[in-house]
């Protein structure tokens, strides 16, 4: 999926404490914030939309055909509703 940039208004005395007690603990705080976005998505979204936005994204990242390029179709021995004929 295309990635973007979230921008938020946040306390900096709050951010300079957050930065230096979660750097001892080693935590990273971009990691819990995805984390928590992560959440919210899951909490706010319906599980229908969500699978449907995991599709696209999947289809987004198969190779793109070119316009010669025919789909692959499975082999006629491959089908078993292909009706079969005695030659």
């Amino acid at each position: 999926m295309k990635k973007t940039t979230i921008s938020i208004t946040y306390d900096e005395e709050k951010l300079s404490a957050l930065r230096m007690y979660a750097g001892q603990k080693g935590i990273q705080i971009e990691a819990e914030l995805k984390k928590a976005l992560d959440g919210i998505y899951n909490k706010t979204i319906p599980a229908g939309v969500r699978e449907y936005i995991e599709l696209c994204a999947e289809s987004n990242n198969s190779p793109p055909r070119t316009k010669n390029q025919k789909p692959v179709s499975p082999a006629a021995s491959d089908d078993p509703y292909e009706a079969k004929t005695d030659e």
